[in-house]
């Protein structure tokens, strides 16, 4: 395996490591506390303005393929749903100073066939030739940098003697989530669960046994208010369609016990007490939805569910002062204050951003160098144009 300074001195011939999902393994990608931190010096980066990501105000989501209801061409794939092509590029600076891009397909008819929803794959970049250094499977990377963002979250946010968590949807999310609220939040030993299937809840069941050992006590329950209902932390991880805000999942007011941290990072809306002041509204970062509301059409939440940006199109009706939106970058730098009570209610609106793939690839790829982990491919040894 070769370092970067060693690939480097070999220009103008040009290597790179390839990492199956396997070696990701081996090298650490399943590593949630490591993660967590990673994240956590993520953020303070994005406060800082080191990065960079799509389009003119550097803050996009990323470059999407969507298919139309109706084409005039036969193979043309079908708008089912999930159905689509994206690119999510970004720029990291720190200690980071990479670049990369996360490329994946989606389809939800992928489950009937035994596959993953989405299809992940990642390239990290030199930030100075722009040559490749790794090209990842992605599956694992985007799952677990997902994860990790609630963790940082709870780390800030969270009381830190909470005990009992509160889940709706059993899935994927929902696993790397927890994994992050136990990293950060020790006294975790009570976990209530919400699902729409049995399978489901019988296979988060049986990975929790596995994985979480210190928790003693499991309760499925039946409905999201009790799932959230005399929680510490709460978190909606479940799956719905886009397009009509009445159907994502709901937070009441009413539901909520003083000194609860909500953790969004899947589809959700809130009624009308949950607008209330005294409920402190954290953004993961402040620029994506301001580019969001750039893009899109007001009500934004019909396309893009995250709590986050129902918050701004409250905010753009005049219900809620926009200054009253935080910033979780600010939080973790120590330019604004994290729980400053065990009463607060404290949400969290995760929206995903591709310097979290850059981030948590590149401590990937640098423990992989380290370790000699990954399959070494040439480019080329010379060019071929110049």
């Amino acid at each position: 395996m070769i370092s970067t300074q060693a690939a480097s001195a070999a220009l103008p011939a040009i290597n790179f490591i390839y990492l199956s999902e396997p070696d990701m393994i081996r090298a650490g990608v399943t590593d949630m506390p490591a993660c967590v931190d990673a994240m956590e010096e993520m953020f303070a980066l994005l406060h800082r303005g080191d990065y960079r990501m799509a389009g003119g105000n550097n803050n996009q989501h990323g470059a999407i393929i969507i298919f139309p209801e109706d084409s005039p061409f036969p193979n043309m794939p079908k708008p089912t749903t999930d159905r689509r092509f994206m690119a999510m590029p970004a720029y990291l600076g720190g200690n980071f100073r990479t670049a990369g891009m996360k490329w994946y397909g989606s389809n939800i008819a992928n489950r009937d066939k035994g596959l993953p929803r989405s299809i992940l794959t990642f390239v990290l970049n030199d930030a100075d030739t722009g040559a490749p250094l790794a090209y990842m499977s992605a599956n694992l990377l985007s799952a677990y940098r997902t994860g990790a963002v609630p963790g940082v979250g709870a780390r800030h946010l969270a009381r830190k003697d909470s005990r009992v968590v509160g889940i709706v949807g059993p899935g994927v999310m929902a696993r790397t989530s927890l994994e992050a609220f136990m990293a950060t939040c020790p006294n975790i030993d009570t976990v209530k669960i919400k699902g729409r299937g049995q399978a489901n809840l019988e296979a988060f069941c049986a990975w929790m046994a596995d994985k979480c050992p210190q928790i003693t006590t499991v309760r499925v329950v039946e409905t999201d208010e009790e799932a959230v209902r005399d929680s510490d932390i709460a978190t909606f991880c479940a799956s719905v369609a886009t397009g009509d805000p009445s159907i994502y999942p709901l937070v009441r007011r009413e539901w909520v016990r003083p000194g609860t941290f909500l953790s969004m990072p899947a589809p959700c809306n809130i009624d009308e007490a949950m607008e209330a002041p005294e409920i402190r509204k954290v953004l993961d970062f402040t620029g994506i939805y301001e580019a969001y509301e750039e893009e899109m059409p007001a009500p934004v939440h019909r396309f893009i569910p995250a709590v986050g940006v129902r918050w701004f199109d409250l905010a753009a009706e005049g219900r809620i002062p926009r200054d009253s939106l935080e910033d979780l970058g600010r939080i973790v730098s120590g330019d604004a204050p994290g729980r400053r009570n065990d009463d607060e209610i404290i949400m969290l609106s995760v929206g995903g951003m591709a310097v979290e793939d850059v981030a948590w690839g590149t401590h990937v790829y640098r423990r992989a160098l380290a370790e000699g982990i990954g399959t070494r491919l040439n480019l080329w040894n010379e060019p071929a144009l110049k």
